[in-house]
């Protein structure tokens, strides 16, 4: 397969289980995170898809179009082992859905990521909240559910806090 592939099977994949993850939290009134701004093409779009919910974005730095830059008030500026702590502090174990793309072209890099970051992502999701990430999670109390059916398996996953 092709980059290209598997870049359009992660695009894909992404778009299809933010749109399931917001469908399915419509009803909670907890915050959205947004784990890594990027260019904001992510948050451009949770902005398209989550209504009367505020959407916190955590970055280290912005970078991102103007166009798809949350406001200074919703920006969480940091290193997300120093901000996500933070946020629970300020929110509890209170957000409706996390979406998260922190990985990068390095896969084993990406997995030793995203073990040491899980601890510091299950606590901030709310009882039936949702994360969705672009890469597989280790928690100890979020259960993986099924992808939506437009999503490629392995290009995307789905964890709910039981509640």
């Amino acid at each position: 397969m092709s980059r290209l592939d598997v870049f359009i099977n992660r695009m894909v994949s992404q778009r299809a289980c933010i749109d399931f993850a917001a469908q399915n939290t419509a009803g909670m009134t907890g915050p959205v995170f947004e784990l890594g701004l990027g260019n904001g093409r992510t948050y451009d779009h949770l902005r398209e898809v989550i209504s009367g919910r505020d959407i916190y974005v955590f970055e280290r730095e912005v970078a991102s179009n103007p166009a798809s830059t949350p406001p200074g008030d919703r920006t969480i500026l940091g290193d997300v082992f120093e901000t996500l702590p933070q946020a629970l502090e300020r929110f509890g174990p209170a957000a409706s859905f996390i979406h998260a793309d922190l990985g990068g072209h390095n896969l084993k890099k990406n997995d030793e990521f995203a073990r040491n970051i899980s601890p510091y992502v299950e606590p901030l999701l709310a009882k039936g909240g949702l994360m969705v990430s672009s890469d597989r999670m280790y928690f100890d109390g979020l259960q993986e559910i099924d992808l939506p059916p437009d999503a490629v398996p392995g290009r995307c996953f789905i964890y709910r806090k039981q509640g």
